[in-house]
């Protein structure tokens, strides 16, 4: 690729299969990209700083709340550049961060996790288990039981999962290599999934192409959730692997420790997730301060 038009294409496609995003959100990211793309003179895909720089000098008459959305648009655009492999460097630190409240992560219930596996018990209460349900199983229970990116786990080699060893290297975000734990149940729905997959192929979910896309990723998990009767659109391979954070977070993980299960270079990226957990923190100060036990009241 050479130009900016393909690069942004391939973006929103990511960004349609792995976040789920909506038409109005994909036609905003575009419109923020075209119109930094054309101060770059088409040539917004190897930007650097200085031309960074430029572009943001152009948003000085809008509001925060606007300077912010094409500041995360472009923020977005350079991290998938990067993990993608289209470029070895992320320039968008160059880029303001105008003060705002972060949009909070889509959650999915205990109770809607527990649907979705019930939906696929269904697939495998069968002496004759169709490679389908297999797969199906086997995506889930990395997704949820790992929390892995959907590029991570449509990518995952085939020799990736041992049977004996409990944890995956993954390699993430910036090529950065990361231990993951896998459970038994994970552990075991691949090892049911494997029987299917032919000993020659290069990746655990192969594809006629290569490996599974992630938009096909995507609308597996959306066809789970209608036969599970959630609503198909609150579910995406990444509410999956934010309700593998929450529910963690809501479990007593601690926040360093999810930071590194996730991946995050950053911790703030992580900290999104504490809004989770305020009413636990909130009875914990109440429960186990010192004065939460005292009467103030005279």
């Amino acid at each position: 690729m050479s130009n900016d038009t393909a690069y942004i294409d391939r973006f929103l496609e990511m960004m349609a299969a792995e976040t789920g995003a909506s038409k109005n959100t994909l036609l905003a990211y575009r419109t923020d990209l075209e119109q930094a793309s054309a101060i770059a003179k088409g040539a917004l895909w190897r930007a650097g700083r200085p031309e960074l720089q430029k572009i943001a000098s152009t948003w000085s008459d809008l509001k925060n709340s606007s300077v912010a959305r094409k500041s995360s648009s472009l923020r977005r655009f350079f991290g998938f550049l990067l993990d993608e492999a289209f470029r070895e460097d992320d320039p968008s630190d160059a880029l303001p961060r105008p003060v705002g409240q972060r949009s909070l992560p889509k959650i999915l219930s205990h109770q809607e996790i527990a649907e979705l596996f019930e939906a696929i018990e269904q697939g495998l209460d069968s002496k004759n288990i169709r490679p389908n349900d297999a797969r199906l199983a086997a995506l889930v229970e990395l997704l949820y039981g790992s929390g892995l990116r959907a590029s991570e786990l449509v990518s995952l080699p085939r020799k990736s999962v041992m049977i004996d060893r409990p944890f995956l290297i993954i390699r993430g975000k910036g090529g950065k290599e990361r231990l993951v734990p896998i459970s038994e149940r994970a552990r075991q729905a691949v090892k049911r999934w494997i029987h299917y997959v032919d000993p020659e192929e290069k990746f655990l979910f192969p594809s006629r192409t290569g490996h599974l896309s992630r938009i096909r990723l995507f609308q597996i998990i959306r066809d789970l959730a209608v036969k599970a009767g959630i609503n198909p659109g609150k579910i995406s391979p990444h509410v999956l692997r934010h309700a593998f954070a929450t529910h963690l977070l809501e479990g007593g993980a601690d926040l360093r420790a999810l930071q590194t299960l996730l991946g995050h270079s950053d911790i703030s990226t992580t900290q999104i997730y504490t809004h989770v957990d305020s009413a636990r923190l909130i009875e914990l100060v109440n429960q186990r301060h010192p004065l939460g036990c005292r009467n103030l009241v005279r």
